[in-house]
């Protein structure tokens, strides 16, 4: 995931205006990492990010890959398969309360068992249930991408293979949580990038998603 950039202040009073999608951070503390301070934070990052380019005070996907990557059209996998995870009622914005909740599983205080099942839902691309071998490919391919490697045709086989026969332990070409779950207890920085040490301090200064905002409050 690209590094969360750049200082994000906040200001020591805030008016929130019930957008769609808002919910009192009262709420959201309770039912996840994040203290009541924290999730007020959140919600003044969540308001510029919202507003970017359609100010409705929702996040949208061009809005979301603006953040990350500062361009609304880069396409990228790994920001996409983000985005729909975030985006719990499907409905192709994510709202306040979603965003917080979801973000909450990178915090570092939250649970690895939460961090694995939010890693597996991530490459189980066709939402079946299983990690498959086309599946492990495909985000392979997307990480070497942004990476800027290029690998050869056969070692990108070499290294599927080698991720399947280890994973599979069933031997029948896809991988179940419980055989991801012991593939990730064997390479624990699966999920290295799961856990965002920024979260615990977003109440002085939140390295956001944001690298560059001209969005004023």
């Amino acid at each position: 995931m690209p590094p969360f950039m750049s200082c994000f202040c906040f200001k020591s009073s805030r008016v929130y205006r019930h957008r769609p999608g808002y919910e009192k951070p009262t709420i959201l503390a309770s039912e996840t990492a994040f203290t009541v301070n924290e999730v007020e934070a959140l919600y003044d990052l969540y308001k510029k990010i919202s507003n970017s380019i359609i100010k409705d005070g929702l996040l949208h996907k061009e809005e979301f890959q603006l953040a990350l990557f500062q361009s609304s059209s880069k396409q990228n996998l790994f920001a996409d398969r983000v985005f729909d995870l975030f985006d719990v009622k499907r409905n192709g914005v994510i709202e306040f309360g979603e965003f917080v909740r979801s973000l909450s599983i990178f915090h570092p205080n939250a649970s690895e068992a939460d961090k694995i099942s939010f890693a597996f839902r991530l490459y189980d691309l066709r939402q079946t249930g299983y990690i498959e071998r086309d599946e492990v490919k495909e985000m392979l391919l997307a990480l070497l991408s942004e990476s800027d490697l290029a690998l050869s045709d056969d070692v990108i086989e070499s290294i599927v293979d080698k991720t399947m026969m280890e994973a599979d332990l069933k031997g029948d070409g896809k991988i179940d949580q419980e055989e991801w779950k012991e593939y990730v207890a064997k390479h624990p920085s699966l999920i290295k990038n799961m856990t965002l040490p920024y979260l615990k301090d977003i109440t002085i200064a939140f390295p956001s998603f944001v690298l560059n905002t001209e969005v004023q409050d």
